[in-house]
């Protein structure tokens, strides 16, 4: 019985070969021929492998987004379909030609194929959500922010060395990104608190925690409102025995959750403890890691909101 390496398949050795040549003479400068010697087979027998010269590059990929064009039709959510494209996805020839682009002499071809599946990923979520009763507009702008957020973290994990991480992680985080843009029955989440020391909660929301002042008006008798953003808004329901559990991983058992906790999302927990407590803050709860893999905190904030800030350990670092 032979041991070591399993052999490559013709397919592997083709792409391979082609790899080599494009980083030896240049995209441009290689030719089918060329490649399919390089990997010792006929100029033939190439095309049962590869349509042309770019599909050796994108031949993976587009079998992965042709499946999430079949996906969108058939009615899958956009988040499943878009995130079944990073599912084991192993590193080959595309991300090493986004890694060289430059000694390959592929940035106008790589720029020019990439804004092809881009273009075909937003028109299917378009598509998609038209199909589901959303506007004209709002479904072109989220198709082309969900295929723009597909490329763009494909890029990236190319860029950090295919294999560090898995693309998966850095596709969810590029979909959260996009995620604002899909506009269900239920447009928006707006928590509405009454702020006694409106001038005290503004000023720690917006400027402590960094939260951008989107709207704000003035009314009769002094009324005031400001609206800030949060980034992405959900909704978590909790049941008693969950409540109870995310208690006792929280908390030491002096601060139980409240009817409603507003939790927030932060890059540094530890950071973002500081500088709530330097501006007036009360720590319910210190920094700890969680088993769901996160570093969580809760503080009584201005405007007796009980908060939870959040930390997600296994985020890309870049988001």
């Amino acid at each position: 019985m032979s041991s070591g390496r399993p052999k490559a398949s013709s397919r592997e050795t083709l792409a391979e070969a082609a790899c080599e040549l494009f980083l030896e003479r240049g995209y441009e400068s290689t030719t089918v021929a060329e490649i399919a010697a390089r990997a010792g087979v006929s100029r033939s027998s190439f095309f049962n492998y590869f349509a042309s010269k770019a599909d050796i590059l994108w031949a993976g990929l587009d079998e992965r987004v042709g499946q999430a064009e079949a996906a969108l039709t058939s009615g899958v959510d956009v988040r499943a379909a878009l995130s079944r494209i990073g599912d084991d996805f192993a590193p080959d020839s595309l991300a090493l030609a986004l890694v060289n682009a430059d000694a390959m002499g592929l940035e106008e071809e790589l720029a020019r194929e990439s804004a092809s599946r881009r273009g075909r990923l937003a028109h299917a979520v378009a598509k998609a959500l038209r199909a589901r009763g959303c506007g004209p507009l709002e479904a072109e702008v989220a198709g082309a922010a969900h295929g723009g957020a597909v490329l763009a973290a494909i890029e990236l994990w190319a860029h950090q060395g295919p294999g560090a991480s898995p693309l998966a992680d850095l596709l969810a985080a590029a979909l959260d990104a996009a995620s604002p843009t899909l506009v269900g029955p239920v447009r928006q989440l707006r928590v509405v608190v009454r702020a006694d020391r409106f001038e005290e909660a503004l000023a720690f929301y917006r400027d402590t925690l960094g939260m951008p002042e989107q709207e704000s008006y003035q009314g009769d008798h002094g009324a005031r409102v400001a609206i800030l953003g949060a980034g992405r808004a959900t909704l978590e329901l909790s049941n008693a025995q969950q409540v109870a559990l995310i208690d006792a991983v929280e908390t030491d058992g002096d601060a139980p959750s409240e009817h409603v906790r507003v939790a927030l999302e932060v890059a540094d927990t530890e950071q973002a403890v500081a500088a709530a407590t330097a501006a007036g803050a009360d720590v319910e709860a210190t920094p700890r890691e969680t088993p769901w893999r996160s570093v969580n905190a809760r503080l009584r904030a201005p405007a007796d909101l009980q908060l939870t800030i959040f930390q997600e350990l296994d985020r890309p670092a870049d988001r």
